[in-house]
């Protein structure tokens, strides 16, 4: 049986063929239900209709036609220049702009583009060498707002700097972004445009102005590389700084062709076979192919793996008993008892780059402070007792750097609070027991 889902909010672009047995419809109107039934398939009203609603509806803004539309025109360009067959593009007096497409190999995709105009127009007081792209749909400057991400991962957001002038795309991470208030900047210097231009493709970390912000990656490319920079956020959407930007350097080199679809084969029996396998009746490849295929299931996989390996090698230490993986949201990692000591652990992940000196860094901070206290974005020495720094973005091993928390240096402006800007330097220690002696004391 084939099933078709139709919403009206997907801008009613839903083919109704005489493959589709059922429809699923919702609040389609006498007009939709009755075109459905002409080719024959059978109406169907959902009692959990919001389960299927296009819920939390992309916010859409009046924007100047003529502005924008070299930004539509520039990604239409773009992705015909990868090869892609562009099927919808969107009305330049709305943002953010849908535009849908088919790739060489066949796929469709789906883009909700926050689209802006980026140059290198002087500003007094700020460095010559600097471009930027300013944040702005509409004017209500004071309220946040959402950077929407589809529920369905049928879309792809991008929050993105176009140049048409000098030909290239520079792209922020929308998660990290999001809610973000209109008339910001994002600003990047003259020599990683250069490196843009010259490569075709370049990702390199961003340090907001004040320093009050997490560090983030950006990403940009030639017209060529658009293609890549749409795949890059669809498996990058949530990943930490350093995650992010050895993903953007691994898609340098990776192929734009289809992703190879899942293989069938014979289900093992009895002991070969892992339980969750057997739940699904699909072998343990197709379960790996699944997540690999799916962008919100190989995110929240990924992000779990550093603690599994942390776990793993903290249970095997000496003296370590009663380690236990912490699930919930906002607390330590880990728990454990060290010689009788109670202590938790957090694990946070490297960037990519290193400082001058070739130590390893963390941006060791949360990605949102609450509001009216810009210091509960830092962490107190007492959040935990041990930090371990994973280093795979850095190595691409599942290495682990420990430090206890009290000897990290305090934050300069907050009070009890700990520095964001952390150096893997000689207070940290590849054997986790060193840092485990310190915290037990």
């Amino acid at each position: 049986m084939h099933l078709l889902a139709v919403d009206r909010a997907m801008d009613r672009a839903v083919e109704l063929t005489e493959r589709a047995d059922v429809v699923c419809a919702h609040r389609l109107g006498e007009e939709w239900s009755a075109r459905a039934e002409k080719v024959g398939a059978r109406v169907v009203w959902p009692r959990r209709s919001r389960e299927l609603r296009y819920h939390r509806a992309v916010r859409t803004y009046r924007v100047s036609a003529k502005d924008r539309l070299p930004l539509i025109e520039f990604m239409v360009r773009a992705l015909h220049e990868c090869g892609c067959r562009v099927l919808y593009v969107p009305d330049p007096a709305e943002a953010p702009f849908r535009i849908t497409f088919e790739t060489p190999g066949g796929e469709r995709h789906g883009i909700i583009a926050y689209a802006f105009l980026a140059n290198h127009s002087e500003i007094k007081n700020r460095p010559k060498d600097e471009h930027r792209f300013q944040i702005k749909y509409g004017s209500d400057f004071k309220s946040l707002h959402e950077i929407w991400q589809d529920p369905y991962y049928l879309y792809t957001t991008l929050f993105v700097g176009i140049d048409p002038e000098l030909g290239f795309f520079v792209g922020a991470d929308p998660v990290l972004h999001n809610p973000t208030r209109f008339s910001v900047s994002v600003e990047f210097k003259q020599h990683d445009v250069d490196e843009v231009l010259r490569k075709g493709w370049h990702a390199w970390e961003r340090v907001s102005r004040t320093g009050k912000h997490p560090i983030e990656v950006l990403v940009g490319g030639r017209p060529e590389s658009f293609l890549r920079y749409v795949r890059l956020e669809r498996e990058a959407l949530g990943e930490a700084p350093g995650h992010r930007q050895l993903l953007a350097e691994r898609f340098l080199g990776a192929s734009l062709g289809k992703v190879p679809g899942r293989r069938s084969g014979a289900l093992p029996s009895g002991r070969e076979l892992h339980q969750l396998a057997k739940e699904f009746a699909l072998s343990e490849e197709e379960v790996l192919n699944l997540i690999e295929s799916r962008p919100r299931l190989k995110m929240a996989v990924r992000g779990w793996v550093a603690e599994v390996h942390l776990h793993r090698l903290l249970a095997k230490v000496r003296g370590v008993t009663d380690c236990i993986h912490l699930t919930s949201d906002g607390g330590a990692d880990i728990a454990l008892r060290y010689r009788g000591s109670r202590l938790t652990v957090e694990c946070k992940n490297a960037l990519r780059r290193t400082n001058k000196d070739g130590l390893i860094r963390v941006d060791f901070q949360r990605t949102r402070a609450s509001k009216g206290d810009p210091c509960s974005r830092y962490y107190s020495p007492d959040d935990f007792n041990i930090v371990a720094a994973c280093t795979h973005a850095r190595t691409e091993k599942w290495d682990f750097r420990f430090v206890p928390s009290v000897q990290l240096d305090p934050h300069r402006r907050c009070d009890g609070k700990l520095d964001n800007n952390v150096k893997l330097d000689d207070r940290w220690s590849d054997d986790p027991r060193v840092a485990l002696r310190a915290a037990a004391g």
